[in-house]
């Protein structure tokens, strides 16, 4: 059964995995575009954090974010086959154009480990299959809800030699133990933490649990910290790989001003292209003990 689970997932990822570039994000924007039509969950949370999160703009200006975000979520559900089937090379091709690499050389030129934060944005999986193949590179990742897909998932993300390291007390302990030998490390930034180790903190105004992950492990490796993306051009063109520096305060004593640094962090990015941020992703969920859950509707629907 569980080989039969396994081809089931995986089939219908290689058959996407073969299709171009253009029809892939033509087929995501479609399926971004009938989510809004349909008013689906996704629709709904995605107006709910983007109205809590960027109350300055209109409601007009709101619904036209909302409805390009959804289509731009559903390019990189269409994009992610792309990066994990084809041949390394030509997801390479995709890359148009680089912004502040050179952050990254001067970070690993001070001998130090660097921690690569990648904001669910743009298209991260293309971020991390970039910098595998030019770095020593290790990355956290949470085990999936399908035994099955495990496997394949760490196949196709490690094929440069990236490492990937589950996020429990071993995998940390590897995680860290590269850092200090002057690796570097990728992390996902902007989910919401489970467990002990995490503070509340602002992002985009609102008191959220944050993690204080990226504080331990600069506090105990001496490691920089930079924020990436892989910035989607417009047209079919590709990507643009952006790095760039992160928020002071990663390495305060205070968890919370830690966990601040690293939302401003993100904030800062998202900011520069925010329809191509996962709005749908229920972010702001765990709020301080008596705050209302802000998707109380949406997740009776």
């Amino acid at each position: 059964m569980s080989k039969l689970k396994y081809y089931l997932i995986v089939a219908p990822l290689r058959l996407a995995g073969a299709l171009p570039l253009g029809l892939a994000q033509k087929l995501g924007r479609l399926g971004g575009q009938l989510a809004w039509m349909l008013g689906s969950g996704s629709r709904k949370v995605t107006e709910t954090n983007i109205r809590l999160c960027l109350p300055e703009l209109s409601e007009q200006q709101r619904q036209a974010l909302a409805r390009r975000s959804l289509a731009h979520t559903g390019m990189t559900a269409m994009e992610i086959p792309l990066m994990w089937e084809w041949p390394v090379e030509k997801c390479f091709g995709l890359i148009r154009e680089t912004e502040g690499l050179d952050l990254v050389d001067q970070a690993l030129a001070s001998g130090r480990g660097l921690i690569l934060m990648a904001p669910h944005l743009g298209n991260w999986e293309l971020a991390g299959l970039f910098f595998s193949s030019r770095y020593r590179m290790a990355a956290l990742y949470s085990p999936p809800h399908v035994p099955e897909f495990e496997d394949y998932m760490i196949r196709v993300r490690s094929r440069l030699g990236s490492e990937l390291v589950r996020g429990d007390r071993k995998g940390l302990s590897r995680l860290m133990g590269i850092l200090k030998e002057g690796g570097v490390a990728g992390i996902l930034p902007d989910q919401s933490p489970r467990g002990k180790t995490n503070a509340y903190a602002p992002f985009f105004g609102i008191d959220v649990r944050t993690m204080t992950l990226i504080n331990k492990l600069v506090q105990k490796t001496g490691a920089n910290a930079l924020v990436t993306y892989a910035e989607r051009l417009p047209d079919q063109q590709g990507f643009r790989i952006v790095v760039t520096e992160a928020a002071p305060g990663l390495d305060a004593a205070d968890p919370t001003t830690a966990a601040t640094a690293l939302n401003q962090s993100v904030e800062k990015v998202v900011r520069r292209i925010p329809e191509q941020y996962q709005w749908e992703y229920k972010r702001l969920r765990h709020q301080p003990e008596g705050r209302p859950n802000p998707y109380k509707d949406t997740d009776k629907s």
